[in-house]
């Protein structure tokens, strides 16, 4: 966003200062507030707090999601009090404002869960638009579920101010039978429950338990996985993916980060000096290396067209090759992200990949510093832990993020292959135009082993918004068929979500990809070492069936969900609306 400097006469009766002649720290703010003209605008500001002294101050947004909707963001505004504190410490002024969150948690499986991508747009839409609006000359954000975070980038990336991401930290675990328990252990039970391995009263206990507290879900899930990326990327303070929701150390991260982005100001470090095309691979490194899920494609995707990046969905593939899972997390793992903050974060983690020659270390930060700057002085891993494994030793010698193409997925797909459930899957496709007739088959009994569930009419413009799979995904591994069966789609994967999964299917089945004319029955072949994704049937007999088949009618004709369908570009360009 561009907006034209005007010149302005000083403020009668406000002292003349060096800081207010030299408006570069003052940008934004100086065209809202200085000259006699701009006086109703000050008026506005002063029934809000302002005294005549923070018109000659920088002004930072802060951008809370604060919602009761969601444990993941009930504690948010507590923190963004914090990082104002740090900007007003510092020499700014902050003013605190908000915007809305959604919980695909809560959401899963039903009809309201096609929201969940689409507020990604809304939340990077509402933060643009009031930092823009309101002239703040620089803005910390603080995101705590899984669209949030990449909302926020993507409306600091086009913003390009001086900015500051603040993760909302990490859930304490729950605790069933002496066993640590998260959210996806009460999706995983429902599935036990269908299968008479628990009871009524025992689901009923891991409902009760799973949830203690504020914070994201507890594994490498979506909300971590991006924390940990946006850190690798530059956009964060060291340790701010890795931090307990409700810690001192979240709170003194935040106060941090207000008194950073004065440095940014200050220094007029932006963005796009950060977000560069070796950043984003920095990100997909650590990503890969902590077992990471499969949302962060199309969230990594996404950011860097907002900030002008050409990042291609084939990245993580040049990638991959070289960088091996070391992480052993859950939703494929065993450990939860805070035993991982115990043993000290992912900074240890960087600095071996750094030392292996596998992040660019000239990377500029939001610190002011490199990124090889930054993990001079960390500490290694202590020598007892088994969570952060060594080169020598790692869980998969190379991604678990798979990028498969074939006439399946002629643009590419995104498979999940933690290598535990095999590197190939060959199975008969059972059909289904929904997830919730999915779900309904898998928890019936009615799906049986070598099945290939597809599940289509889900993607971007189809769903429209792109559900994620958590419910089927984790009734499966409930079931015990996580090996047996595989699931494809051109919808989403939860964070959460392990087995035979492929996912991001495109072109999509409700713009004519190849996914719609499937039939029960077909031969469906995923090979994750060949990183194709094919049914058995001849290009002639995929031309004939498309032939006859008829596009479905759109399932919104108004409303939010409506304008992104009609806005919303390919999966594998990132599911961008603009």
């Amino acid at each position: 966003m561009h907006l034209h400097y005007v010149a302005q006469k000083p403020l009668h009766g406000v002292k003349v200062t060096k800081q207010t002649k030299n408006k570069q720290t003052r940008k934004y703010s100086s065209i809202v507030v200085d000259g006699v003209e701009r006086s109703p605008s000050r008026a506005m500001l002063r029934a809000v707090g302002f005294e005549d002294a923070d018109f000659n101050k920088p002004q930072i947004g802060i951008a809370s999601t604060w919602s009761m909707v969601t444990p993941c963001n009930m504690h948010i505004n507590k923190l963004a009090e914090e990082a104002a504190k740090g900007a007003n410490q510092a020499g700014g002024k902050a003013v605190i404002f908000n915007t809305i969150t959604i919980s695909d948690g809560i959401s899963m499986g039903t009809e309201g869960m096609k929201y969940s991508l689409v507020s990604r747009e809304v939340i990077a839409d509402s933060i643009e638009t009031v930092a823009g609006c309101e002239g703040f000359d620089g803005v910390v954000t603080i995101g705590g579920c899984d669209k949030n975070m990449p909302g926020c980038l993507i409306a600091l990336a086009r913003l390009n101010r001086p900015c500051v991401f603040v993760y909302g930290g990490t859930i304490m675990p729950g605790n069933y039978k002496n066993t640590k328990i998260d959210v996806v252990s009460v999706f995983e039970a429902v599935g036990q429950h269908a299968k008479h391995e628990l009871n009524d009263q025992e689901l009923k206990q891991v409902e009760s338990t799973a949830i203690p507290g504020a914070g994201s879900c507890g594994g490498m899930y979506t909300a971590n996985t991006m924390a940990s990326a946006i850190e690798a990327l530059g956009m964060s303070l060291p340790n701010s993916s890795a931090q307990n929701a409700i810690s001192n150390d979240k709170k003194n991260d935040c106060i941090a980060a207000g008194k950073a982005v004065m440095n940014l100001v200050k220094q007029n470090i932006l963005p796009k000096d950060i977000m560069t095309k070796k950043a984003f691979q920095n990100a997909i490194t650590v990503l890969i290396a902590l077992g990471g899920s499969t949302n962060a494609v199309l969230h990594l995707l996404a950011m860097a067209h907002a900030i002008g990046v050409k990042l291609s969905i084939d990245e993580f593939t040049r990638v991959g090759k070289k960088v091996p899972v070391l992480a052993d997390l859950r939703p494929s793992g065993k450990y939860m992200m805070s035993e991982l903050i115990e043993i000290g974060g992912i900074q240890p983690l960087m600095k071996m990949l750094l030392d292996k020659g596998l992040l660019h270390g000239d990377c500029l930060t939001v610190t002011g510093k490199t990124l090889a700057e930054n993990l001079k002085n960390v500490k290694h891993y202590p020598k007892s832990q088994d969570i952060v494994h060594s080169f020598d030793d790692p869980i998969k010698k190379d991604s678990h993020l798979v990028i498969l193409y074939g006439n399946l997925a002629p643009e590419g797909a995104v498979a999940k292959i933690s290598g535990k459930e095999g590197l190939s899957f060959t199975g008969k496709a059972r059909v289904f135009a929904s997830e919730e007739k999915a779900l309904e088959k898998i928890l019936d009994g009615s799906v049986k082993k070598g099945d290939v569930i597809v599940i289509r009419y889900e993607g971007p413009q189809g769903g429209p918004g792109m559900r994620e799979m958590l419910s089927p995904t984790s009734a499966i591994m409930g079931k015990g068929l996580g090996k047996d069966v595989a699931l494809i789609t051109d919808g989403r994967f939860s964070g959460g979500s392990h087995g035979f999964v492929v996912g991001h299917i495109t072109p999509e089945a409700a713009v004519g990809g190849p996914l719609a004319f499937i039939k029960n029955g077909d031969q469906i072949t995923i090979d994750a070492q060949k990183r194709e994704i094919n049914v058995a049937l001849s290009k002639k007999e995929l031309s004939l069936r498309k032939k006859k088949w008829v596009a479905p009618k759109p399932r919104y004709k108004r409303g939010v969900l409506a304008k992104y369908a009609a806005q919303v570009s390919s999966a594998s360009l990132g599911a961008v609306t603009d």
